[in-house]
């Protein structure tokens, strides 16, 4: 991608946060990636509008609002509000932040589904699903609950097995019952509307692998290509929140044929206020580049489903589609119970500094789709070493003379060798910005910065300043110092935007851009008085930050349910009020089931199997156990090797398609997230029995 200052005309997106939830620390990876590089884009003179929106549509919202008392509408607003704020304060600058739920929004999507079936890409068909004869509603495969046809694992979702990694239909569910009502569901026949997704194959394969997509994904979704393509249900019956189908009552499209629609209904708002040209942008045969930034759990549906829809409408595909990884916390999945589970508001409420975060995730952050780490301990030891040992402590070390000895007026050198080599590490960190190699960009900064603070020990100001006649260099000496600190600053200002603004009004310059490389603090030059930009990170706010998180994990009565509810959802799966009833066995049962702890000697991907990893294990035998665990959707292999967890030892062996499974390791998972392997604490090893 060219860092070249030819004026480019750039639309940025983010994934749209569901507005089911509040903004957490691992939503915030991608909003930071996008928001560091749109700022560089800016900073390099090119018309950049980077437009996002609430995905606000679908069951569950239409559930919550139901189950608080108030109206879809009313819940999105106030969630909209809570993430409006959470991003402002994280000093993420959209141009429009909108809702998928928008008069723009109902019009695209109406107008693209039109087309599309003017195109004969829409089919109906149809289909068998579950019904809740309570709530009287269709049930997503999320909704409906039941026992693992193949593994008869219980509580499994209508969709997949978190335990033995089998996928299946929901109509295949073992004494299904409903996760809304407790019912026991009954199958209903419906007309579904379908993308033919399956006739753009030829299109598809061939855009996958234009460039549009980084290798790693690409190579993914050359996967899905392999057994061809499915028709793609887009729609779903009332009750629903979202938009009708055009001429269709009853049938509403489904969320994520109208989320995407969002990035463009967003866009639409912002030119309907500043007299932008919308067509410019997403017209078939637009001269202008439009890039998505996502999650990798995201990549199906944006670049097959998004791509394709697109196509067969008549409008532009993305330039782009830039995809990232996971965020763990301390190397673990984020935890309530370790207190790692972090929203953005916990966070500003313990720290205060959303730029910590945010420098933290770029040095972490580069192009390719691998998960980042916050680790909590580093991320303290980082900030203060490169933020305030280094970067700050070039202008507090020398700012303080130029005030009170000189009235704050600068007179640098003319030729400082130093000053040149780090103006010449402009295009290096430009290139590195613009291929969102971020932390390339800040190892690079900070060495320019180890650079100027040599230069700053070496010279020694304030050795300087007690000594006689030495007033002209020393003056030199700090102005060329502010001058190294000017340019980091500016190197600095896609990551630390805030604090780049109080170091403009601190120097008394205008608002730094990429060309301000090639000006200079120059002679007479008048500084405002230095105060201090920012303070070291205090390991205690961390602590009191996860300690605050933590999820109280006392366990709480099971209320009790009528015995006819428990008849109709199957007694053993009897879900009221969200709360699964518990089904006691004795203290002899439990006595039966080995629980080891077990050392994960090596993971791997399973060819052919979707949701499974085979993993080897110790657990203190001679011969090491080979188990295939469904939790693929959540874990890089090689971030599991070497970590400890808990495996069931005495379970018997099961003959699986892709080999023999001897035990089963292991896990948690709700609507929330999931699954999570169980880690032991500290101490554990190998062989340990769990009592």
């Amino acid at each position: 991608m060219s860092t070249a200052n030819q004026p480019r005309k750039i639309l940025v997106t983010s994934a749209l946060p569901y507005a089911n939830g509040s903004i957490h620390l691992g939503h915030l990876v991608e909003y930071i990636q996008t928001d560091i590089w749109v700022r560089f884009q800016k900073m390099q003179g090119h018309t950049v509008h980077y437009v996002c929106a609430d995905d606000t549509h679908g069951t569950p919202i239409m559930l919550r609002a139901e189950k608080e008392g108030v109206t879809p509408e009313a819940l999105i607003e106030a969630v909209h509000q809570e993430h409006s704020a959470d991003f402002k304060e994280f000093l993420v600058e959209f141009d429009n932040y909108y809702s998928t739920n928008s008069a723009e929004n109902k019009t695209l999507s109406q107008d693209i589904y039109r087309k599309l079936k003017a195109n004969g890409k829409i089919a109906t068909k149809t289909i068998e699903q579950f019904f809740d004869p309570v709530k009287n509603m269709f049930l997503p495969d999320r909704f409906i609950k039941g026992e693992c046809p193949k593994c008869h694992a219980k509580d499994q979702y209508g969709d997949s097995c978190e335990v033995c990694g089998a996928t299946y239909n929901p109509t295949e569910l073992i004494n299904a019952y409903s996760a809304v009502s407790g019912a026991a569901p009954i199958r209903k026949e419906t007309e579904h509307y379908f993308f033919k997704l399956s006739e753009c194959e030829s299109f598809l394969k061939d855009w996958t692998r234009s460039g549009t997509l980084q290798g790693e994904a690409a190579n993914k979704m050359g996967e899905w290509f392999e057994n061809g393509l499915n028709d793609w249900d887009i729609s779903r019956d009332a009750p629903y929140f979202g938009f009708e189908i055009p001429d269709a009552p009853g049938k509403y499209f489904y969320v994520w044929l109208d989320a995407p629609i969002g990035y463009m209904a967003s866009f639409k708002n912002l030119c309907d206020k500043q007299g932008l040209n919308f067509d410019e942008y997403w017209q078939k045969d637009s001269k202008t580049e439009l890039y998505h930034f996502i999650g990798k759990d995201i990549l199906y549906f944006h670049a097959l489903f998004w791509p394709a829809t697109l196509e067969f409408s008549g409008h532009r595909k993305p330039t782009q589609i830039f995809a990232h990884g996971f965020l763990t916390v301390n190397g673990e999945k984020m935890s309530k119970s370790r207190g790692t589970f972090i929203t953005a508001r916990s966070y500003l409420d313990h720290i205060n500094n959303p730029e910590y975060l945010r420098y933290y995730y770029a040095a972490k952050l580069n192009s390719t789709m691998e998960d980042i780490d916050l680790n909590l301990e580093d991320f303290v030891a980082r900030v203060n070493s490169d933020l305030v040992g280094k970067y700050i402590n070039i202008a507090s070390r020398t700012a303080g003379f130029i005030n009170k000895r000189f009235d704050g007026k600068l007179k640098p050198s003319e030729n400082n060798a130093i000053v040149a080599e780090i103006k010449a590490a402009a295009t290096a960190v430009a290139e590195a910005y613009a291929e969102r190699e971020y932390g390339k960009a800040l190892r690079e900064i900070m060495r320019l910065a180890d650079v100027a603070n040599g230069f700053v020990a070496e010279k020694a100001p304030w050795v300087m300043a007690k000594q006689a006649g030495q007033d002209a260099a020393l003056q030199e000496v700090c102005s060329d110092a502010l001058e190294l600190f000017r340019l980091l600053t500016l190197y600095l200002k896609p990551v630390l935007p805030k604090l780049a603004a109080e170091v403009e009004q601190f120097l008394n310059i205008s608002p730094l851009t990429w060309t301000s490389i090639g000006a200079s603090l120059t002679a007479n030059h008048t500084i405002s008085a230095y105060e201090h930009l920012i303070t070291r990170i205090d390991p205690k706010a961390v602590e009191a930050m996860t300690e605050a998180n933590k999820e109280n994990l006392a366990a709480t009565p099971a209320p009790q349910a009528h015995s006819e509810q428990r008849h109709a959802a199957h007694q053993q799966n009897e879900v009221k009020a969200e709360t699964l009833e518990t089904d006691y066995i004795t203290i002899d049962d439990f006595t039966k089931v080995d629980l080891r702890i077990a050392k994960i000697v090596d993971a791997e991907h399973v060819e052919g199997a979707e949701k499974l990893l085979k993993l080897t294990l110790d657990i203190g035998e001679e011969k090491p156990r080979q188990v295939f665990a469904g939790i693929k959707s959540a874990y890089d292999p090689e971030t599991l090797k070497g970590r400890l967890t808990v495996m069931v030892a005495n379970l018997a062996p099961r003959k699986m398609k892709f080999g023999m499974s001897e035990g089963m390791v292991l896990a948690a998972s709700d609507e929330r997230g999931g699954p999570y392997i169980l880690s032991p604490d500290s101490g554990a090893q190998a062989g340990m029995r769990v009592k």
